[in-house]
């Protein structure tokens, strides 16, 4: 019977996800890499530009660079100053955005689409991405406010299970350098800095461009060029270092917080990965499931160890982490750490039953229409796609892939891809043994 519903529902939702608007796709004369979609039932457009400008640009010494670029880029431009850009956002109701990760840096924008509104909004955006002025004094003030955040950041046991975390799997990988930096590193970042960062990785070949709204493929066509034709054109090598496999295990950190936070991560998956739909369809069973998972089950339901615990894949374009975490009173600690690998262990060992298998797909195909319910969630989808050379079916696809993903798919991704023995462990805040 439960079978039977399932495949009613999926074959609802496979007539749905067929209706989605085709991807427009070609390269700008900028030699931009350009993704749109045209959607004509708001007057509204939503414009990513994206760049291979992550934090595995930065190097030890010049951590933080890389954020630090793209936060400014929109606090002076053009010969424009943060206020005067601010102002002129305000006064056509535009909004500009941003994104950061390990692999890229994207300046997004959403304006209303009739002619004097997005004309101006498409002009302020077009100096920010183009031009930057990196003002000495905002630079200065921004550092300032950088460096008060990661005092304060460091003294959280959350940032710090992170920091610790990312170390032990990464090693000297750029992946495990912190995205905001470290103290030292971005107190000498200089203006200089700025310019030569944004001349080498905000180049117009590895730019892409991505548009949804209401403008026509022509229009489309234009505003690409436009907001890319002031770029450099020269193509930068881009290579991120393979990941190896990290030195299995457990750092334990004394903190007076009330609670121990616990992480556990070894290297997961790239973007493109073949196994991708069984790890996250195997995820969701595991700990990506909410209440519904193992994870969950076991820790919360059973024996009553924490509120909550999860686990999560980052595909990057090396192995981005698999991560587990959660939060428990600190005498609980080592037995919450134990439950947790050996329910890992079991589902390396054994996969997903039939019935969890069927309730994570219904669960996953049921919740994806609300992931591409507004055009800015489409936008930042079409932005993953270009920047990661998905398929433009993409989109249309996704509900199949996941509908056919098997028991043995499951179990044969998660026994290639982590090695349960292998993992690396933070605790941070430990039981108080003064008193025995």
């Amino acid at each position: 019977m439960l079978r039977h519903l399932f495949f009613l529902f999926l074959g609802f939702y496979s007539q749905w996800a067929y209706a989605t608007l085709p991807i427009q796709h070609w390269q700008a004369n900028s030699g931009a890499r350009v993704y749109f979609i045209e959607s004509r039932d708001l007057p509204i457009l939503d414009v990513s530009v994206d760049f291979s400008a992550g934090s595995s640009t930065d190097t030890p010494d010049k951590s933080g660079r890389a954020a630090m670029a793209l936060h400014l880029v929109n606090l002076g431009a053009g010969g424009l100053t943060e206020d005067q850009l601010t102002k002129g956002f305000a006064d056509v109701g535009a909004q500009l955005g941003a994104h950061f990760d390990q692999d890229r840096a994207g300046i997004t924008l959403r304006t209303l689409s009739s002619a004097r509104e997005r004309g101006r909004a498409l002009e302020l955006f077009g100096k920010v991405i183009q031009h930057p002025d990196f003002p000495e004094y905002v630079l200065g003030r921004e550092k300032a406010r950088v460096i008060a955040g990661l005092k304060e950041a460091d003294t959280k046991p959350g940032n710090i299970a992170d920091r610790s975390l990312m170390k032990m799997l990464y090693g000297t990988h750029p992946y495990g350098l912190r995205g905001s930096g470290e103290i030292e590193s971005v107190s000498k970042l200089g203006r200089q800095d700025m310019i030569d960062f944004h001349r080498f990785r905000y180049t117009a070949v590895d730019a892409v461009v991505s548009i949804m709204g209401d403008v026509s493929r022509d229009e489309a066509a234009a505003i690409a060029e436009s907001l890319t034709k002031d770029l450099p054109r020269e193509k930068r090598g881009q290579s991120i270092p393979a990941v190896t496999p990290p030195v299995q295990g457990t750092q334990r950190i004394a903190h007076p917080a009330t609670q121990s936070h616990i992480q556990l991560a070894y290297p997961g998956i790239k973007r493109d990965d073949p196994d991708y739909f069984p790890l996250i369809v195997g995820n969701h069973i595991l700990g990506g499931g909410g209440f519904t998972s193992r994870l969950m089950e076991e820790i919360r339901q059973k024996h009553g160890l924490a509120y909550s615990v999860h686990s999560s894949f980052t595909p990057l374009k090396e192995e981005g982490p698999f991560e587990i975490a959660l939060q428990t009173q600190k005498e609980q600690s080592e037995e919450a750490l134990s439950i947790t690998r050996k329910v890992l262990a079991d589902f390396i060992a054994g996969g997903p039953t039939e019935k969890e298998l069927i309730e994570a797909k219904k669960n996953i195909i049921g919740s994806f229409p609300l992931r591409i319910d507004s055009n800015k969630k489409i936008l930042g989808y079409l932005a993953m796609i270009g920047f990661y050379n998905l398929p433009l079916t993409y989109l249309n696809d996704y509900v199949k892939a996941v509908s056919k993903v098997t028991i043995p798919q499951v179990t044969q991704a998660f026994q290639r891809r982590i090695n349960p023995s292998g993992m690396v462990t933070v605790v941070v805040g430990l039981p108080d043994t003064s008193g025995k």
